[in-house]
């Protein structure tokens, strides 16, 4: 029997690109290809990229420069760069990197694997890039059969194991679904509207149907997806004239299956109050909103094209808590933005007090190559001023995050079990490579990333002043150190981590059998990045889909 052809995937980025990896997975796994956590040894080694940040892209010439010099690394080993940073750099990446064998740009991934199989039979270079962003001197586009971009959302896998790759992401009881592509905004500073292209709109029946499908096989939590997704409105002029609240509620009340659903993300300008309406009428419709402000200063915010005032993101959010006063919300911040003053900056600490953020994605400016910013505005604010601003708002949202957490402590909440904690995941891998048999006890405080999100796995670690770790609140680590020793003996128990539906991140110690299930569990600590808490019921089973759990996606 021929073995079968390995590829290891490695995702970086936002939602998108997790939703991106997983369809290409899925077409990629119709040529025969399987997941390999090896990257040295993998017959096909495909990097999803993003440029959103230049930090993004250092990671993806680390990654690979490790791969050229690697000297376990196999013969005729297919390296394919994928996503925003393919189209964004195509030729800087050819030229700095010539191992890479394939380019492929987010709007042109339907092409992934014909080019692979044109690289297989010919071993010469294959690339598929929309030019948006390049000049004449662009290679020839490979043209291949298969050239609907849309047949890769119509044509994903539907059972569990499509999702099971990516648990580091997403836990395989959860699905994003694609409802728009593309960005008409063109922010100063974004590069998204070149990479990705201009909005294209999804037809509503074709989502509800692929919602239907995902929960028949045993996804209980569904995410839709785009750059702006609250602009939704599939063609205004055709038979299904449909807005974004119409479509949440056709999701939400065509099926009834579904326990959970979300979306992200949205755009402050485009919000309606019907769109709030239906979340507030619809109880599985998660009342968790993430909607970037990016600066507090009216003046940035024009320079930066966003198309509103702060005082109407302001009226936007009060609006939302009137109708939904357990709303949680997240934001976006950029500091160091082309011309911020220190005036600036004090207005956007203000605007976190204001909106008291469950979290909020905080990053320091960096000019992206093509876009408005980078082409037309100095980036004149220091890097060490930058980074002051990025810490001293990334310290008070710390200090918002953790009041929210604390005012939770001995209260009870529906979590839907995702999985195992990142400090499970990573004794588990250390026990594996030992060679020895694995159990897991919990051991203390959760990884969070640096923006006030724990276990997500979306962003780094925090450039805080200290570099420390923020001390536990209300007991846990008493708690937590009572219940490792009483879970001494127990094989099957370990430290699992679980979502709210307001998108809270919980740690907590159950059976590896909970996970896909909901469970009200009773928080006992906090820190401003996770909660801890304890299991009091069993609400809803795990469900039940087909298909059998992948190999963990590299990360």
């Amino acid at each position: 029997m021929k073995p079968k052809r390995t590829i290891y995937l490695e995702t970086m980025g936002c939602q998108m690109n997790a939703l991106d990896s997983e369809l290409a997975l899925a077409a990629l796994g119709q040529q025969g290809y399987v997941l390999t956590p090896a990257i040295e040894s993998a017959d096909l080694v495909v990097l999803n990229t993003c440029s959103v940040r230049h930090h993004a892209e250092e990671k993806v010439y680390s990654r690979l420069g490790q791969l050229r010099t690697n000297q376990k690394r196999v013969d005729d080993q297919i390296v394919a760069v994928i996503g925003c940073m393919a189209e964004r750099d195509g030729d800087g990446l050819l030229e700095k990197m010539p191992h890479v064998d394939i380019l492929c740009g987010p709007s042109e991934l339907n092409r992934l694997p014909g080019l692979v199989a044109d690289v297989e039979a010919t071993r010469e270079r294959a690339i598929a890039l929309s030019g948006r962003l390049r000049d004449s001197t662009t290679p020839q586009q490979t043209k291949i059969a298969h050239d609907d971009l849309e047949s890769l959302d119509s044509d994903r896998s539907f059972g569990l194991s499509a999702h099971a790759a990516m648990p580091k992401v997403f836990g395989r009881h959860q699905a994003y679904v694609r409802i728009t592509r593309g960005c008409n905004k063109f922010c100063t500073f974004c590069v998204v509207p070149y990479t990705r292209g201009p909005e294209q709109h999804r037809p509503p029946q074709q989502i509800v149907d692929e919602v239907r499908r995902l929960a028949a096989n045993g996804i209980v939590e569904v995410t839709l997806l785009g750059q702006t997704v609250n602009h939704y409105h599939f063609d205004p002029s055709g038979p299904e004239d449909c807005s974004f609240a119409a479509l949440l509620r056709k999701v939400h009340d065509e099926v009834p299956e579904l326990p959970r659903l979300r979306f992200v993300t949205s755009y402050p300008r485009d919000f309606t109050d019907e769109a709030l309406q239906v979340m507030a009428e619809s109880p599985r419709i998660c009342k968790y909103l993430h909607i970037p402000a990016q600066s507090g200063s009216n003046t940035v915010l024009k320079r930066m094209n966003r198309g509103y005032t702060v005082e109407e993101y302001m009226s936007l959010i009060e609006r939302a808590r009137a109708l939904m006063p357990d709303l949680a919300i997240a934001g976006d911040m950029i500091v160091g933005f082309s011309g911020e003053t220190e005036e600036d900056f004090q207005k956007s600490l203000d605007l976190l007090r204001f909106c008291k953020y469950k979290n909020c994605f905080i990053f320091k400016y960096s000019p992206r190559p093509g876009t408005h910013a980078d082409n037309r505005m100095p980036d004149d604010i220091p890097e060490i001023e930058k980074k002051r601003r990025n810490n001293d708002m990334l310290a008070l949202q710390a200090e918002i995050s953790l009041a929210q957490h604390q005012r939770l402590l001995d209260s009870t909440s529906e979590v839907l079990v995702e999985g195992l904690s990142k400090a499970a995941l990573k004794r588990q891998e250390s026990e594996q490579e030992r060679g020895s048999e694995w159990r897991e006890t919990p051991n203390g405080e959760a990884d969070a990333d640096a923006n006030g999100q724990a276990e997500s796995g979306a962003m780094s670690k925090p450039e805080n002043a200290s570099g420390a770790m923020p001390t536990l609140q209300g007991g846990h680590a008493g708690a937590a150190r009572d219940a490792s020793d009483s879970n001494n003996g127990k094989e099957n128990t370990v430290q699992l981590v679980g979502r709210t539906e307001h998108d809270r991140i919980v740690v907590f110690d159950g059976s590896r059998d909970l996970i896909g299930s909901f469970a009200n569990v009773r928080i006992i600590g906090a820190t401003p990045h996770t909660l801890h808490g304890e299991i009091t019921e069993v609400t809803r089973e795990a469900a039940k889909g087909a298909g059998v759990s992948l190999t963990v996606l590299g990360h």
